[in-house]
This record gives C-alpha cells, structure tokens and sequence, in this order.
C-alpha cells in the first residue's frame, strides 16, 4: 500500500516539486499551504504533470499556527511522515521584521511537532538551510561545521534543528532527517512548474528571470567588494575612474543614478567574463535535484535506522554571481543590465557544499549543472512571463 506523505508548504517552489516527485514515485501525497507567498495554481499544474498519479494528491489550504485545523487533518489522515517546508524565507526580510519570522516559522513548527508527536507520527524531513553555517571560516561546508546563523531567517532554521534534536534525545521514537541545502535554481523540464515569487525578488536567479522577460530594468548586484576565487576586480570604482580605466572600455558600461544612496552606479549591459569583479560565491543547485533529495531523505527514515541525522544537499562547487548571469545570458540569449549595490545585512562571502555525507548515507547526488539548470530557468520564465499569474500583479 503507498504510503501517505504531508508535505507543508507543498504550493511553493520546492515543495511543488518535490510533490511531483513524490506522486512519480509512488508516494499519496497530502498538501498544506497558507498561500502566503505560494499560489494554489503550482498545485493544479503538478497534478496535470503526474498524469494517473495526480489522483493521489490531496490540497488543503491551512496555516500551521492553526492547531485545531492541523489536528482535524491528523484526524481524519494516517500520515506516514511528514516533509516540512513551511515558513518565510526571505533573508532580507527577516532582517527587517524578525518577529515576523519568528512568529511564523518557529510557532507553526513547534505546533507540527505537538499535532505529529499526540498522533504518533514521529517521521520528520525537515527543510532546513545552508543559512545556519553563518559566516564560515572555510569551505566546503561540512555538516560538522560550528553553526551560527548571521540573520533572523537563518536563526529560525537553527532553533528548529536544535528543538528536533532535543525531540530525539527525549523520545528515540522519532526518525529525523535535516537537511541543509543550499541555493536551490531552475524548473521542471517541463517549464510548468517553477519559482514565483510574490512582489520583489529577493533571490538572484527570479529577479533574472524578470529582467530578461522585461518585468524589470536591471538586476541589482549586492556586494561588489566580496574577496571570491577570482581574485579579480573587488575595488570600487567611480565613474570617472571607469570611463579611464582600459579594463572596462567597450564593455557596454552606461550609468544611472541610483538616488535611494545618492550616488551613481555603474550599470553594465553585458557580462565580461575576462575582467569580473568580485561577487558572492553560492553553490546552486537545480530544484529538481534538491526534490529527489528529499525522497532520498525520506526513503532513508523508512529504511533504515536513524535517529537525528543532518545531510548538506548542493553540488559542491561555487558559482559567483556574474557566472550564474553568464550561464542565464547563454541560455537564453538575453542580456541581463547590471546595477552593482554594496552587501546586504546578513549575507555571507563564499559559501558551498561538502556532499559527501549524502552521497554516501542517502546514495544522493545533484546531476544537473549551472547550464541545466539556467536552461529550465528560462524555459519556465519564457512560457510564465508572469509566473503563475497570467497578467501582471502590483509588486
């Protein structure tokens, strides 16, 4: 008999991917999502893509703070295990309104933790971040790494892996997967399913997509001065100094004022891969990847014995933030206008992953590469210029 999956959060980007997955693999599978920054469409448009497996998707629009609903669903449904991705996610953000992280992502989890554990449902894959290594000293990331989160998003992720592990250590019922992943891209080949943020992206690769689909001017490039493996560029010009300056003559570099910090920006029309400055480095991975990771988690809690156990999920190589516009740039034969900004508050420099924990443990590893997955970028953006909306909303 297949087993019953509930997946919260199951409408957004991962998660609507990962339910695919889930319905391919034989998997019935029971969504929850507030709609909060997700669209009820993604699920229609999964249930069309597992064709006779679509049947065995279920949606129910619920919010995990709501205890009295999630305990009606528990109910009513034997859950086998649950995959958590439920929660707020926009680094940014959470810098600005941490109660509101806080308020969302921990108390809906711990209700979800209180519902599962009354209803004997002690199988957990929770969705959990390269955010809680912070600052690291090093990379690769290895899931040994000391942990201390740089902003209130990734302090969520954190807090949730140490009350999971406190869970196991009084209750060794419980099967626990975390799994730390890393910068998840790309769409299902399909071009039906992808990211779709609401109001302005705060993740490179949709803001990308928006500018190459004319939704925007210019991608924003936060922190121009990051010291990344290039070892190239890093220095902050002015505009005169550019306009002299050989390296950046006949590069298509034009100026706008950028009047939020009264000061000018350098604006460049193309990627010049000879002379890069320095940008943050990221290990992107594609979403698909990240989703057969999750089945590769789950198969693990069901066969296997485990306790409280932490995998990484990326490729092990870092891209910085002009490749990954190259790649894009190829892919889709669009240029992308660059503003160069300075840091965000809470971004870290340079951060990928060690995979081997995985690919060992879970017998996982991402196949796709950066021209993969700007490939299924574009061809998500190309066909849903709007995302899953099929005019323009207000941002």
């Amino acid at each position: 008999m297949a087993k019953t999956i509930l997946i919260t959060g199951g409408a957004g980007y991962i998660g609507s991917h990962t339910v695919l997955q889930l319905l391919l693999g034989g998997f019935r599978a029971v969504v929850v999502d507030n709609l909060d920054n997700s669209s009820e469409i993604a699920i229609h448009r999964v249930k069309e893509l597992a064709a006779e497996f679509g049947d065995n998707l279920v949606f129910h629009k619920l919010d995990l703070r709501d205890k009295q609903a999630l305990e009606q669903l528990f109910a009513s449904t034997n859950f086998d295990a649950v995959i958590h991705f439920a929660g707020l996610k926009a680094v940014g953000e959470s810098v600005q309104k941490p109660l509101l992280y806080y308020d969302n992502n921990l108390i809906g989890t711990i209700t979800l933790l209180e519902v599962m554990a009354a209803h004997g449902c002690k199988k957990l894959v929770f969705s959990s971040s390269a955010t809680v290594y912070g600052w690291p000293k090093e990379v690769p990331c290895t899931e040994e790494f000391p942990l201390c989160a740089a902003n209130p998003y990734g302090r969520t992720k954190l807090v949730i892996e140490d009350i999971c592990r406190d869970i196991y250590g009084s209750d060794s019922e419980w099967k626990i997967v975390l799994l730390r992943y890393f910068n998840p891209v790309g769409a299902h080949s399909s071009g039906h399913i992808g990211e779709d943020p609401r109001g302005i992206p705060n993740n490179l690769m949709p803001f990308v997509q928006q500018v190459a689909v004319g939704r925007r001017p210019a991608l924003t490039v936060f922190g121009s001065d990051y010291s990344t493996k290039d070892g190239t560029g890093g220095k902050r010009y002015s505009k005169s100094q550019c306009e002299n300056d050989e390296k950046y003559s006949g590069i298509g570099i034009t100026w706008l004022p950028y009047t939020q910090f009264s000061m000018w920006f350098m604006v460049v029309s193309t990627v010049c891969i000879d002379h890069p400055l320095r940008m943050e480095v990221r290990d992107y991975i594609h979403v698909v990847d990240l989703a057969d990771g999750h089945i590769a988690a789950l198969c693990k809690l069901f066969n296997s014995e485990i306790g409280c156990e932490v995998y990484n999920l990326g490729t092990g190589k870092g891209t910085s933030v002009l490749e990954m516009v190259a790649a894009f740039e190829k892919a889709s034969g669009k240029k992308i206008p660059l503003v160069m900004a300075g840091r965000r508050p809470g971004d870290a420099e340079i951060v990928y992953a060690s995979t081997a924990k995985a690919e060992k443990e879970l017998n996982w590893k991402a196949k796709y590469g950066i021209s993969e997955m700007c490939r299924d970028q574009w061809n998500w953006a190309s066909k849903n210029p709007y995302g899953y909306e099929s005019s323009p909303t207000q941002d």
